[in-house]
């Protein structure tokens, strides 16, 4: 069964939580919305919608959407032409890229 992020948060001790939710208020500060990401892609809506085969709709919604499984975020930054790089970070250790987060059961 497949869980949201939000659902896998919920799952954390409290205290991870609210060091979670601090940190993802300042990448939200930090970083641009994917609104913000794909006008300065210079692509519209229909553009994004024609490559992920939904309707211009469908990406407006999901572009206001504060929640998003990691593979619907990967298929629209791949859309736009990009990559999506999932990092982890802990305390006393540098980040670290998770590279086989996206692959599909049974690839290797």
């Amino acid at each position: 069964m497949t869980r949201t992020l939000n659902q896998v948060i919920a799952s954390l001790p409290k205290e991870q939580q609210k060091r979670i939710k601090k940190r993802s208020k300042e990448v939200i500060e930090e970083y641009a919305a994917l609104q913000e990401i794909r006008k300065a892609m210079d692509l519209t809506q229909k553009d994004v919608a024609k490559k992920l085969k939904i309707t211009q709709d469908g990406v407006s919604r999901l572009e206001q959407r504060s929640d998003l499984m990691l593979s619907t975020l990967r298929k629209y930054i791949e859309a736009m032409g990009g990559k999506l790089n999932l990092m982890a970070q802990f305390p006393n250790h540098p980040p670290m890229e998770i590279t086989d987060f996206f692959k599909t059961a049974g690839q290797k």
